[in-house]
């Protein structure tokens, strides 16, 4: 379970995060939804352990992130909104690099794992300036994975992807999840929503629970609500 607790960030004098309490279990799929520039981004990025908060505990089945630093980012996966790629590579070289040059585990994922299931395999000697965005996230989660990390966490996964390739990120998550994942995802977008098992709204710069099966409508009254 990937735990974080009373969770306080500034920039500057600015207060992002004012006391944020969030738990992932394995199986579900926690949506963070908010407007633009309210924190969503430094939340995850402190969860996945990019970031460090000023105060509050990150934890992982227990274990303070903080005090674990290097075992946190293996365990947990971490799918920025960014591209992570070296554009200049190949896929496969931008794997190997995740990999830490172990082939071995690579090839096996490409074969069975989350690297097969995203139709990585497809891409291994294209450089990845010559991907269109669709295939650059494929290839960022299955890099992402490459640990085996039993919670995933995602900042606007389908952002400019086509259908397509929506659908199969959709799907993959739903296979991550019933192999006892856990998803933390910020999203605009209703489909990623629905697949959701827990929903907050960051307001302010705190997390509120809200109904996960909202729809857009109601998704939309609970921001005027909360004057987002």
């Amino acid at each position: 379970m990937l735990t974080a607790e009373g969770i306080y960030k500034s920039y500057k004098k600015r207060e992002i995060l004012k006391g944020v309490d969030l738990t992932a279990a394995a199986g579900e799929c926690v949506g963070i939804v908010g407007s633009n520039g309210c924190g969503k981004t430094t939340l995850l990025s402190i969860l996945a352990g990019a970031v460090k908060a000023d105060r509050g505990r990150v934890s992982l089945d227990g274990r303070d992130a903080s005090q674990n630093l290097r075992d946190h980012t293996r365990a947990v996966a971490y799918v920025p909104q960014e591209n992570p790629l070296i554009e200049e590579l190949t896929v496969r070289d931008n794997l190997l690099l995740w990999y830490c040059g172990d082939k071995k585990a690579m090839e096996r994922d490409l074969e069975s794992g989350a690297a097969a299931f995203l139709g990585v395999g497809a891409m291994l000697g294209r450089t990845v300036e010559k991907l269109s965005g669709g295939m650059k996230k494929r290839v960022s989660i299955a890099c992402a994975l490459c640990s085996h990390g039993k919670t995933l966490i995602l900042d606007e996964p389908g952002a400019a992807l086509d259908m397509e390739c929506k659908a199969d990120i959709r799907k993959y998550l739903e296979q991550y999840r019933r192999e006892g994942g856990a998803v933390v995802l910020t999203s605009h977008e209703m489909m990623e929503l629905s697949a959701c098992t827990k929903m907050y709204v960051l307001k302010e710069g705190k997390l509120e629970a809200i109904d996960h099966k909202l729809s857009e409508e109601e998704l939309i009254g609970v921001f005027r609500q909360t004057g987002q």
